[in-house]
């Protein structure tokens, strides 16, 4: 097993990180053969945390190849954070165990793990049993055919991706190739519960009408949000403070020059002459790019049907004792021949920062051109 493990786990940290660009970055297409399975719902509402998933799978499977090359992909780091923060938390079950605790079944997020070749396996049992017959043939025939989708097993809003294979080595392959579609999916299923949090306390609408009427974008502000004093026509930086958190938010209009705008070094420039604007009480003390310590890693994407390159990194402050990481997308607007910039940025000292940008990349990615005349609330 030692030999598995250090097979597996001997990657470096920056190839884990370039794995969440992979994932979330891009839409992609899996190379697994994927079909759905839905389940008549219940009348209780499932529960559990963002970004956590429960793992079913036999003891044997947790603790072979198939276990560690989930836990290596699935527990990869979240892009791009100051100290390592996974982009899921992972949770183990026994088929035992579920079935002692009826509790365990009203969880959000599943994935069942399945030897299909183990008879005695008690999770593939389970497995078989919620795909059907006509699947498991088909599972045992095509190599190419090994994940279900299911919803709504035990209680509404959750979500179950069964994966199997034939061998522990198949199904650690299967695993492999399955693994940016189904965390591509998890990422968007909890979207929902995420907008909940973020928007919790309501929307700030003045705010809002105020970035569509100077910047021609549609955004959903937060209530907690303020403008800042910040008298350019052409910057907008928004703020949220507790005793934990300082919440940052820059919206920037700018001509479109060229696509050298879109590389690692345009956009710096473009944040770096933001930065400038954010100071502390230490005299000369300003933001900058922080892209020595932790590399910037930029991807290109769609926003709502505009094209925009996604930038996560870190910052930290000249002259001062300061920094955090930044998400930030930078969208072309083709009709008016100009360029938007969002970014989300925080401080928060002695804390896990994952969720925290995860609100900012919630709010930041349904960001949409408008016209003047149109907004819909």
């Amino acid at each position: 097993m030692n030999d598995r493990k250090n097979k597996i786990s001997n990657y470096s940290y920056l190839t884990k990180l370039s794995l969440f660009v992979f994932v979330f970055g891009i839409i992609v297409a899996s190379c697994a053969s994927e079909t759905s399975s839905k389940y008549t719902p219940v009348m209780s509402g499932a529960i559990g945390k963002i970004s956590e998933v429960v793992v079913i799978a036999d003891d044997n499977v947790w603790e072979g190849i198939a276990g560690d090359t989930f836990r290596y992909y699935f527990g990869s780091a979240y892009l791009i954070l100051p100290q390592p923060e996974p982009i899921l938390d992972i949770r183990h079950l026994t088929p035992e165990q579920l079935a002692n605790d009826p509790m365990l079944r009203d969880l959000r997020t599943y994935v069942f793990l399945g030897n299909l070749s183990d008879q005695d396996s008690k999770t593939s049992k389970m497995i078989k049993k919620d795909i059907g017959a006509e699947k498991v043939k088909q599972a045992l025939s095509d190599s190419n055919f090994h994940t279900v989708v299911g919803h709504n097993k035990w209680a509404r809003g959750q979500m179950l991706t069964f994966v199997f294979g034939n061998s522990p080595d198949d199904l650690a392959k299967n695993i492999k190739e399955g693994y940016p579609s189904i965390a591509k999916r998890i990422h968007d299923f909890d979207q929902k519960n995420i907008g909940n949090a973020v928007y919790f306390r309501g929307r700030n609408i003045a705010i809002e009408d105020n970035i569509k009427e100077k910047m021609g974008v549609q955004m959903h502000i937060p209530k907690e949000y303020f403008a800042t004093q910040l008298e350019k026509d052409d910057i907008i930086w928004l703020r949220k403070e507790t005793s934990k958190l300082s919440s940052n938010i820059f919206i920037h209009k700018l001509p479109y020059v060229s696509q050298e705008q879109f590389t690692q070094e345009g956009i710096r420039s473009i944040r770096d002459s933001l930065g400038k604007y954010v100071a502390t009480d230490v005299p000369d003390a300003y933001m900058r790019t922080n892209d020595v310590d932790l590399p910037m890693f930029v991807a290109p994407m769609e926003i709502n049907g505009s094209y925009a390159v996604e930038a996560r990194g870190i910052w930290d402050m000249v002259n001062d004792f300061m920094g955090g990481p930044f998400i930030g997308y930078l969208i072309h607007n083709k009709e008016k021949n100009e360029l938007i910039y969002v970014e989300g940025f925080v401080h928060a000292p002695r804390t896990t920062k994952r969720k925290f940008m995860q609100h900012l990349e919630h709010i930041l990615r349904n960001t949409k051109l408008v016209d003047n005349e149109e907004v819909d609330n």
